[in-house]
């Protein structure tokens, strides 16, 4: 008889029938029916011990018993919050979600995740099978039972990050869960899981993450105003983070709160994956001058968002705001691995260094800047450079905005493929779960 422990290594469906899933049509559209899910649902009770053993590095191996890692130490970590004001997050997340606690002791100060990490997660680890069965055993819909797994992660991890949150009056310790990547087109859809979503992980410290798609600008903004605190996904333009901090400003502002202290936000601009696509571009050019700017574009661009960020929070319109506790709407520096070998493993979190900001980091770069990183302010330090290089690109034919645009578009399509991949290795999961209780 098959048992739940061997399901993790059935084959992985690379969709799933949209149609298998229960839906609501009071729901938005794509999006699952959290009716289904229980509305008391709450983290484990948490203990902050975990077992001390030796590893050689920062990472998280997701497993089903045992957390890793040794006590912490001061780190560089430490020092690039301490000094320099930018909070290092982790940009993974996977059960047990206590191998969290080396990298809280070593200076990680919250937690991103997406469609893609979830799907890694649970569809290569046993931690997940044992209440994936209970959910099926009870009847639940492969999409329901996905976002409960969800959600027991993302509370769990709320409550190993509360004291941070609590010590920095809501500033920093979130954990960031992204609503279905199926309503990256959907504005009001957006809206409704969004709440949702808010509503059922209930805990203070979580970031609820929209993309930011054109249909999706004017959700961010109803969400702000409903007070609930958003991270702004998948940036690639200045064009479109210009559009995300006023969708941030407008919010504040329609939300009629006198106390807006609590209502939060970070901007996920990404880094790495604008040199992917501009080296590529660089390459075809030929010239001596496009490929001389190979590796260049994405810092660059970069540091033109933090320079743009100085000047949208400051002045009348935002000094108004702080009057009532408003806070800044951090950048959050993203897709920070390093793609291509021959560069530097910390080339997108060394020249990104600035107060006021965050940098999710994977296992890849965290342990690399945790290693060799120096902890200086650079993000503002060659604002020129920055510009000419800007401005050769363009001079080349490059338009940023359509740049910006493709890889919106990969990145939103990723998401979606991750998405299904994983309902449809759940789906394989029940499957065998009902063939071997009969």
């Amino acid at each position: 008889m098959a048992t739940i422990s061997n399901l993790a290594n059935l084959p992985r469906a690379t969709c799933v029938d949209s149609k298998s899933s229960s839906s609501s049509s009071v729901l938005p559209r794509s999006f699952v029916n959290f009716r289904a899910l229980n509305a008391k649902l709450s983290s484990s009770q948490l203990s902050l011990r975990y077992n001390q053993r030796s590893i050689p590095s920062l990472s998280v191996r997701c497993s089903v018993s045992g957390g890793n890692g040794t006590a912490g130490k001061r780190t560089t970590l430490h020092d690039l919050y301490e000094k320099e004001g930018q909070s290092p997050w982790y940009d993974n997340l996977c059960r047990p979600v206590t191998d969290l606690l080396p990298l809280i002791a070593r200076g990680v100060r919250g937690v991103t995740s997406n469609p893609a990490i979830f799907q890694k997660a649970i569809s290569t680890s046993n931690a997940y099978n044992d209440q994936f069965r209970t959910l099926v055993e009870s009847g639940k819909d492969i999409e329901s039972a996905y976002w409960e797994l969800v959600v027991k992660d993302i509370q769990d991890a709320c409550k190993l990050f509360e004291p941070i949150y609590d010590q920095t009056e809501g500033a920093d310790g979130y954990v960031s869960v992204e609503v279905s990547p199926r309503l990256a087109d959907d504005t009001q859809g957006t809206v409704e899981a969004a709440k949702y979503l808010s509503k059922v992980v209930n805990r203070r410290n979580v970031y609820i993450k929209i993309p930011a798609t054109a249909p999706c600008i004017p959700s961010i903004r109803d969400v702000i105003a409903a007070g609930i605190s958003v991270n702004v996904t998948l940036i690639f333009s200045i064009a479109r983070y210009e559009a995300v901090i006023d969708a941030y400003l407008d919010g504040l502002e329609a939300s009629g709160l006198d106390d807006l202290s609590r209502v939060t936000s970070v901007a996920s601009f990404f880094v790495s994956r604008v040199d992917t696509l501009m080296d590529k571009m660089l390459e075809q050019i030929g010239t001596p001058e496009a490929l001389d700017l190979r590796g260049k574009a994405a810092v660059a661009q970069a540091a033109l968002a933090y320079k743009l960020y100085q000047q949208k929070f400051s002045g009348p319109r935002w000094e108004a705001l702080v009057k009532k506790g408003a806070k800044k709407q951090r950048l959050l520096w993203a897709s920070t691995s390093v793609k291509n070998p021959a560069y530097s493993d910390t080339l997108y979190v060394a020249p990104l260094i600035g107060p006021d900001t965050v940098s999710t980091m994977p296992d890849q770069a965290l342990e690399a800047f945790a290693d060799h990183g120096i902890v200086k302010r650079t993000i503002d330090a060659n604002v020129s450079e920055a510009e000419g290089i800007y401005s050769a690109l363009e001079k080349l034919g490059i338009d940023w905005n359509k740049v910006g645009e493709q890889l919106e578009d990969e990145g939103v399509d990723s998401f979606k493929k991750s998405f299904e991949s994983l309902l449809g290795t759940l789906q394989d999961k029940a499957n065998t779960l009902k063939l071997a209780s009969h």
